[in-house]
């Protein structure tokens, strides 16, 4: 996905910040990924019946987490509940360790 000179301290400055956070993202979901060895950013679909590639789960994921912490700085308790069935769902059908939210009572 990306050459290995852009994580090269020295190249690093010349990068913009969006390149920077696609870099800070890749680095993220492969960390995540090396937690489960079975799972992958490829295009291939998912074991179970959704239907989805990995990819558009693990983008389904970004998206969950970015609109739950939005509604944890609103304050909406009701969307942030959605948010978090939403997340354990594709973090479930990804193979991933599942969130817990405490202060939602949802464990």
């Amino acid at each position: 996905m990306f050459s290995c000179n852009y994580f090269l301290p020295s190249d690093r400055t010349k990068l913009t910040l969006a390149s920077k956070y696609r870099i800070a993202l890749y680095l993220a979901m492969t960390a995540i990924m090396s937690l489960n060895p079975g799972a992958s950013l490829g295009t291939e679909t998912l074991e179970s019946t959704n239907g989805f590639s990995t990819g558009q789960s693990w983008g389904a994921l970004r998206k969950a987490w970015k609109g739950y912490r939005i509604a944890k700085v609103q304050a909406d308790s009701a969307r942030m509940t959605e948010y978090a069935t939403k997340i354990r769902k594709i973090q479930g059908e990804l193979g991933i360790t599942i969130s817990t939210f405490p202060n939602l009572g949802i464990a």
